[in-house]
């Protein structure tokens, strides 16, 4: 492919829309800063507020778009953990522009997490599950990457949310504790993307996709793509890139608008950390449905739990580390009625995906539980 090709098929019209909506925006925001920064008309700030999620929502499908490009040319796990990085790392960004942004957040990693959780756990995968399960009623996830995956989010979870509640004070870390858990959980992610890429990576393909026992590891397919494929590989990487900074450079505006905006309205302030959560996993939620869609079981899985794996894993240590070098406050210790959902849900979980089949009527189940946790927190 020639170099014009391959320019033309990497910045397609949309992925030129992307980014020049991405940057005009952020230039737009510079230009308007002195009018921003004084006390908008209620009506002003909420359509401002609308437009600079409209634009990250935006950017962050160019993400996707991107990520997904990768990850149908590596393979997986590779690929997938491209996407899942992605969007983990879009939405440490967020959390980590409204905790430096004004006002009091102690509990916006807390919320934002939660909301991930049972958004993922639940919704998304409730909702492939049913899609999917009524037309691939024979298909089904890898059981031993499920079951790798639940392992590290009950640690991850319980260190988190539970752990902080018997060992916190007030619900938050005291700095010793804080710096052992930074560590631990850095530790512990590390090791599973290790196993991941290493000597377990046969467990998170799909079924069918296994090697035989007695065969040789073949070579390096993702060296060989690499090497094949280097020109395509970079240009979308860097495109990714030029498409995430936009996030990056609009999330304190949003976090600024979004504080003064809830507290105009008298919301709870956990409602922060939920639309954070949402506008975060759209685009992957709609990159799940298709994959639940096409009977790809196991890439349902690899996103949504993959998702907060690396979620949990790159969220808990940045926010920890943040808060221990502005001196705030970080409350992670969970509600009791939050930590029997998000048992119960992970225990769902197991029983759902070591079935022999995927079941509408089980991810009927997963979407009972959202609505729970939903009612109980906005009611």
């Amino acid at each position: 492919m020639t170099r014009s090709a391959l320019l033309r098929s990497v910045l397609t019209r949309t992925a030129v829309l992307r980014l020049v909506l991405g940057w005009g925006s952020f230039g737009a925001l510079l230009a308007l800063a002195p009018l921003l920064g004084s006390h908008l008309p209620t009506p002003v700030l909420w359509v401002t507020l609308a437009a600079i999620v409209t634009v990250i929502i935006v950017c962050a499908f160019g993400v996707v778009t991107e990520a997904e490009h990768l990850a149908h040319r590596l393979g997986d796990p590779y690929g997938t953990l491209v996407l899942t990085l992605s969007i983990a790392a879009i939405e440490v960004i967020l959390i980590s522009a409204v905790m430096l942004g004004p006002g009091e957040h102690q509990t916006i990693a807390r919320d934002s997490v939660m909301a991930v959780s049972m958004i993922i756990m639940n919704l998304v995968v409730g909702v492939a599950l049913v899609v999917g399960g009524r037309r691939h009623p024979d298909r089904h996830a890898n059981r031993a990457g499920v079951v790798t995956y639940l392992g590290v989010l009950v640690v991850l979870l319980a260190v988190a949310f539970a752990l902080p509640v018997l060992l916190g004070d007030a619900g938050a870390f005291p700095p010793r504790a804080a710096i052992t858990v930074i560590v631990l959980v850095v530790l512990l992610y590390a090791s599973f993307l290790l196993r991941q890429l290493g000597a377990r990576r046969a467990d998170f393909q799909e079924v069918g996709m296994r090697a035989d026992a007695g065969a040789a590891p073949p070579r390096s397919s993702v060296a060989l793509v690499l090497a094949e494929h280097r020109p395509e590989i970079v240009a979308r990487t860097l495109l990714l890139v030029a498409l995430a900074l936009p996030i990056v450079l609009l999330s304190h505006d949003m976090a600024e608008l979004l504080d003064d905006g809830l507290g105009r309205l008298g919301a709870p302030v956990t409602l922060s950390g939920i639309l954070i959560a949402m506008i975060v996993f759209l685009p992957e939620t709609i990159t799940t449905v298709r994959a639940a869609l096409a009977g790809e079981m196991q890439r349902v899985s690899n996103l949504c739990h993959g998702a907060l794996v690396s979620t949990a894993g790159l969220t808990i240590p940045a926010v920890l580390t943040i808060g221990l070098i502005t001196g705030q406050t970080v409350v992670l210790a969970e509600s009791p009625l939050n930590l029997l959902l998000l048992g119960l849900t992970l225990l769902l979980t197991l029983v759902t995906f070591r079935a022999r089949r995927a079941r509408p009527a089980q991810g009927a189940a997963h979407l009972l539980l959202f609505v729970v946790y939903a009612l109980t927190t906005l009611l």
